[in-house]
C-alpha cells in the first residue's frame, strides 16, 4: 500500500497550516466578533464556510464517498497547482504526461519548477504501455496525469492501461475527469478505495453548465485530502459559488436530460461533419466536443470567425486540427450550414 505521507514534500508535512476564525469556532452564535467582517448585514458579510462542509456532504452522498475524501476548488485548476505544491519539490522532482492533452498540467509544472517527461499517446490517442512503464521506474517521478475522456483528442483511455500504471506506481496519478459526464465509462472515484494515490479531478464547468462560478472537485484518500486542505487558502469558495452549486446538487434529475441532449447533438455533428469533403476525420468522442482534422484548418478557421462563428485552433497539438464544441441545435445548424455552404 501507498505511504501517502511519505510522498508529501518534507517542508509541507512539517507545515503548520493558517487556522481562520472560522476553523477555530465551529458552533452557533448570535453575535461574531471574531473574524474582523463588516457587521452591516448584506447577505454576503460574513466569510464563508472554509470547509464547503454543505456542499460536500452532498457531494458525498452522490458519489458514495465520504466528505474527507473530496476537496473543493477554484476550478480544477486550484487542485492541479495545490498537488504539485504538496507533492514535487521544485528544480528537483518530474511530472508525467500523456501529450496531446490538456495544458495546463504542462504550465501548472512550469510555474512550479517541476520537470515534465512526456509520453506521447499512440496514433489512437492511447497509452503506449510498453513505452510508459519502464520509465516509471524513475525515482524523480512524483506524479502522473491522466485526462479521460481526453481533451483536445475526446476519447477515453483504456481503464486497463491505468490500471496497469496504477497496480505499479507509487506516487500521485492524475485522473482528470472534466468531461466523464459525456462518457458511458465508469468514473475511477470506484477505485480510490483501492488505490489511495489516485485523486480524481471533476468540474462543475462542463456538463452542469457552471463555469462562471469556478468550481473543480478533487476525489481521493482522506490522507490527500488532507494534505490539499492544508495548504490551501482559507476561503478559497466564495459563498455565492457555494450556494449556486449548492441550488443545483438539489436539483440532480435535472442534469440527465441535458447531459443526453448534448450528446445527440454530438452525433449528429459527427455525422454531419463526416459527408463534408473538406473533413478529413471526424475522431470519435466521449466528451461534449469533436476534434476534427480539415484539408486547410488554418484557413477555415479565418473565415468562420468572419462569420461570428469561433472554433478553437488545435494544429499545434494534433495537425491540421479545429476543436469544436457542442453548441445548441440552432448553433450546431448553423455552423454545418455555413460548411456547407463553403462546399457548394
Amino acid at each position: 500500500m501507498v505511504n501517502i505521507d511519505q510522498l508529501v514534500r518534507p517542508n509541507i508535512r512539517q507545515l503548520k497550516p493558517y487556522s481562520s476564525a472560522r476553523d477555530e469556532f465551529k458552533g452557533h452564535a448570535s453575535v461574531w466578533l471574531d473574524a474582523n467582517e463588516n457587521p452591516f448585514n448584506s447577505g454576503l458579510n460574513r466569510y464563508p464556510d472554509p470547509r464547503q462542509q454543505k456542499l460536500k456532504t452532498i457531494l458525498a452522498e452522490q458519489k458514495g464517498i465520504s466528505p474527507d475524501q473530496i476537496f473543493l476548488g477554484n476550478g480544477s485548476d486550484e487542485p492541479i497547482d495545490l498537488l504539485f505544491r504538496a507533492f514535487c519539490e521544485p528544480n528537483q522532482d518530474q511530472v508525467l504526461i500523456f501529450p496531446p492533452t490538456y495544458g495546463m498540467y504542462e504550465v501548472s509544472a512550469n510555474i512550479n519548477a517541476i520537470d515534465i517527461q512526456e509520453q506521447p499517446l499512440t496514433s489512437d490517442f492511447q497509452i503506449d504501455l510498453e513505452a510508459v512503464l519502464p520509465r516509471l521506474n524513475n525515482p524523480l517521478i512524483k506524479m502522473i496525469f491522466i485526462c479521460t475522456p481526453n481533451n483536445p483528442t475526446g476519447n477515453s483511455i483504456d481503464a486497463s492501461a491505468i490500471e496497469a500504471i496504477a497496480s505499479v506506481f507509487n506516487g500521485i496519478i492524475v485522473i482528470d475527469e472534466a468531461y466523464a459526464d459525456f462518457s458511458e465509462a465508469p468514473s475511477w472515484i470506484n477505485s480510490i478505495q483501492q488505490h489511495p494515490n489516485i485523486v480524481v479531478l471533476q468540474t462543475f464547468s462542463k456538463a452542469r453548465g457552471l463555469a462562471g462560478i469556478r468550481l473543480g472537485m478533487a476525489y481521493s484518500s482522506p490522507e490527500v485530502i488532507a494534505v490539499l486542505n492544508k495548504i490551501k487558502p482559507p476561503y478559497n469558495i466564495s459563498t455565492l459559488t457555494q450556494t449556486e452549486a449548492l441550488s443545483q446538487l438539489e436539483e440532480p434529475e435535472a442534469l440527465e436530460p441535458v447531459i443526453d441532449e448534448i450528446v445527440r447533438e454530438r452525433e449528429w455533428l459527427a455525422e454531419q461533419l463526416s459527408t463534408l469533403k473538406m473533413v478529413k476525420e471526424v475522431y470519435p468522442s466521449d466528451a461534449n466536443f469533436l476534434l476534427v482534422a480539415f484539408d486547410n484548418p488554418k484557413q477555415l478557421f479565418a473565415t468562420l470567425v468572419e462569420n461570428g462563428i469561433i472554433l478553437r485552433d488545435r494544429t499545434s497539438a494534433v495537425p491540421n486540427t479545429l476543436r469544436i464544441t457542442v453548441g445548441t441545435a440552432e448553433e450546431n445548424h448553423k455552423l454545418i450550414n455555413l460548411l456547407k455552404e463553403m462546399e457548394a
